[in-house]
């Protein structure tokens, strides 16, 4: 029996750059993302970080290269409407609404995650408590 190839990356970056106000802030950005794995981010204010993550969520486009997704292109419209089915953007400003409150934060994390009152959680275990 001949060895399996291996999978191709569900997330591929080609010599990607991308622009913001009008200055390149990556330039010829090479990674892969398989099944089960992560891409770690890490680098000094300003780094272009935030950007990356905007260019990979479909906010921005990259100025050049390319941004594969299970072997196609992301900035095709068809393949971009399914990429986008299966991303989640959360900012660090998305994080917690200062205009609810703490439990009505909890319980639009939970909403968002599937929590069920039969399941235990946050807002059932503080229901419980009288809180």
């Amino acid at each position: 029996m001949p060895p399996m190839k291996p999978l191709p990356p569900r997330l591929l970056l080609n010599s990607v750059s991308c622009m913001r106000n009008a200055q390149t802030v990556l330039r010829d950005i090479n990674a892969s993302v398989h099944d089960g794995t992560a891409l770690v981010l890490t680098g000094a204010n300003g780094s272009g970080k935030s950007t990356f993550l905007r260019m990979l969520a479909g906010f921005s486009r990259p100025s050049a290269g390319e941004i594969l997704w299970n072997g196609h292109d992301i900035t095709s419209p068809g393949v971009f409407q399914q990429y986008k089915l299966q991303l989640n953007w959360m900012s660090l400003k998305d994080a917690v609404k200062e205009k609810l409150t703490v439990l009505e934060n909890v319980q639009w994390f939970e909403l968002l995650e599937g929590s069920t009152a039969s399941r235990p959680g946050p807002s059932s275990s503080w229901g419980s408590a009288g809180l």
